[in-house]
């Protein structure tokens, strides 16, 4: 499956600059599951935020399901639309790789979001989330709120250095808590795994205070099988990335999702604006730029809320 977006756009508040005809391609995962659904939102949202004030710069958003396809992709980009830009964030990173760089040595920029590449230093800017502080906001709620001894089960996401990384975080912020691990395995980032994963702890564990959860998708598995075993009051689940069903429950005082950890899928509007306002303003744009993940609490989940968004 995959969307084609084509659209005159500008980086908002600019101020008036000469006519520049230059083009940003975007090419990102399509929405295959909640957090890309939202980063789809967030960029389409962005391409029409952006689209009065310079209209002569144009954006090229494409998405796709399959490394393959976003390989075509860009290198109709490059062929047929004469990118001067590119804002990706690759299917994968190893069949990506190759490409990204060919198109970087052809003088074309390029913005890597999230997923990184292979090889070093082929990108003239990196945005990704923190993935350390990820996991190390969850553990630091978990240190912070539970008691010695308490009891907790971790759901991984799939193998990865972004998981390997995420729990790293973790595991950090619970040292000297005296907080016991039952449990921690692969979840996948999917909710019938994870729901499955939580049904065989519920009935290995009489006892469990927490669950970590790392990742929403996996969070609303471990709740359904939590709410069908009737242990709703018995633990609370701590997920991540900001679902707005999640956002929706800590606002509404749900003492089973008390919070939550950002990893922003509008990370792709910061990737696009750095880049336009690079093309447009000359200002200096290389390097990484790392956003840390955030507590998401009763008190300040109304600004993490996009009704509008499909996660």
């Amino acid at each position: 499956m995959r969307t084609t977006l084509i659209a005159t756009t500008a980086l908002m508040g600019l101020t008036a600059v000469p006519a520049l005809s230059e083009t940003i391609g975007i090419s990102i995962p399509a929405a295959t599951h909640g957090w890309a659904g939202a980063l789809n939102f967030h960029a389409e949202r962005t391409v029409a935020r952006l689209s009065e004030a310079n209209p002569d710069l144009e954006f090229v958003l494409t998405t796709t399901s399959d490394p393959g396809q976003q390989v075509s992709d860009l290198e109709d980009m490059v062929a047929t639309r004469g990118i001067d830009a590119l804002v990706v964030l690759p299917f994968e990173s190893e069949p990506l790789t190759g490409p990204i760089q060919r198109i970087a040595d052809s003088g074309v920029w390029v913005t890597v979001v999230d997923r990184g590449l292979a090889q070093e230093g082929i990108e003239n800017l990196y945005v990704a989330g923190d993935n350390d502080s990820f996991g190390r906001t969850a553990g630091t709620y978990f240190a912070d709120t539970l008691d010695e001894g308490a009891k907790v089960v971790v759901m991984r996401g799939i193998a990865s250095t972004v998981d390997n990384e995420r729990v790293a975080g973790f595991e950090a912020a619970l040292e000297g808590s005296g907080i016991e691990v039952l449990a921690m395995d692969h979840g996948n980032w999917n909710r019938d795994t994870a729901f499955n994963l939580m049904q065989d702890w519920l009935s290995r564990f009489p006892e469990i205070d927490a669950v970590w959860a790392a990742d929403d998708d996996m969070a609303v598995g471990a709740l359904a099988a939590i709410d069908q075993a009737g242990r709703t009051e018995e633990m609370f689940v701590v997920g991540g990335a900001g679902m707005k069903e999640m956002v929706q429950r800590i606002q509404d005082g749900d003492p089973t999702v008390p919070v939550n950890v950002t990893y922003p899928p509008a990370m792709i509007s910061t990737a696009i604006e750095m880049t336009a306002l690079g093309l447009t303003s000359g200002a200096p744009m290389s390097g990484e730029f790392i956003i840390a993940s955030e507590l998401i609490t009763p008190e300040n989940a109304e600004s993490f809320y996009f009704e509008d968004s499909p996660y």
